[in-house]
């Protein structure tokens, strides 16, 4: 095997996407490409009057302004090499270039894993000890969070990508999936991916199972908080700061759980049997979710629709030159 290996090594995958689905790929195209120009132009605009509102200047929108960053970058890692594999009969990607959007696309899923809990913290002080917020989530405390939750999630997408890209891969080199997905990478590696299997088992329980007990443990104490408040009004108040959060936490961690909450081996039928909707599933993470994240943030949030319309009425107004 190990002659195999040094006399044939693969340069290169070929990334099959809908390929088997010919009447698909139309249709995925112009439905994904709308999508993706909606996350560009959502997020960007939370991006700017996050940043040009200084009403807007507090932990939560800076938190807010990092998610949108974020998902930028995420989409923009994979989509465009998506859209050009549905006009292209077998799209091709190079060794280098899968190993950077694997670390992109992971680093981008375990920061925004950290992230989400970082603002249901922020979401918990605010509530349940709303006179000591000033002074727990300073500028000097909420920066080092957010920094700290890129450093995480970049950490571990080195450790994942270094261990999969310097797996032998031989023989076949056929991805059947729209990105160098993970575990559809893993799949083509003709070694033993047990280490691999178990690290990322472990990444589970770091970057699901501990965020997943920590929101739900913060949100625990904010609904007993908010059920004490003694008018309806105040309690509708107070839920409506932290309900575009719990939603975009409930479709973000509900997806990431099909896709990795079972770390798979390889599949020795090949990938040839891996179900459309192995494909689908991380497809609805990487285009839906960061689209619904804006739309979700500006409908819940009188602030930020606030600032947009703030915004939109001073590009009005300014002298064409």
């Amino acid at each position: 095997m190990e002659k195999a290996n040094q006399t044939s090594p693969i340069m290169g995958f070929i990334l099959l996407g809908l390929s088997a689905h010919p009447r698909l790929e139309k249709m995925f195209f112009v439905l994904i490409l709308l999508m993706y120009l909606v996350i560009l132009l959502g997020n960007g605009v939370l991006i700017l009057v996050t940043t040009l509102d200084s009403r807007l200047h507090t932990p939560m929108y800076f938190f807010l302004g990092n998610l949108s960053f974020l998902d930028i970058c995420y989409t923009t890692a994979s989509v465009p090499l998506t859209l050009d594999g549905f006009l292209t009969r077998q799209e091709t990607i190079s060794f280098s270039a899968c190993a950077v959007q694997m670390f992109l696309s992971f680093a981008m899923a375990g920061t925004e894993c950290v992230l989400l809990s970082m603002m249901a913290f922020d979401r918990y002080v605010a509530i349940c000890n709303p006179l000591r917020y000033p002074v727990v989530m300073s500028k000097s405390a909420y920066v080092p969070m957010a920094a700290g939750s890129w450093a995480i999630g970049g950490a571990a997408s080195v450790v994942h990508t270094s261990l999969t890209m310097q797996l032998p891969f031989c023989g076949d080199n056929i991805i059947n999936h729209f990105t160098c997905e993970i575990l559809a990478v893993l799949k083509l590696a003709c070694a033993d991916i047990s280490i691999n299997v178990i690290s990322m088992g472990v990444t589970n329980v770091i970057f699901l199972g501990v965020p997943v007990l920590f929101i739900s443990f913060s949100y625990v104490f904010i609904v007993a908080t908010i059920l004490r408040i003694p008018s309806a009004e105040g309690r509708k108040k107070a839920f409506s700061t932290c309900s575009a959060h719990l939603t975009v936490v409930i479709i973000f961690y509900g997806t990431l759980f099909f896709m990795y909450g079972k770390p798979k081996s390889k599949d020795p039928l090949g990938a040839d049997k891996q179900d459309l909707s192995d494909k689908l599933i991380p497809l609805f993470y990487g285009v839906v979710t960061p689209m619904l994240n804006p739309i979700i943030y500006s409908l819940r949030n009188k602030d930020v629709k606030a600032a947009v319309s703030n915004l939109m009425a001073q590009k009005a107004c300014q002298p064409v030159m």
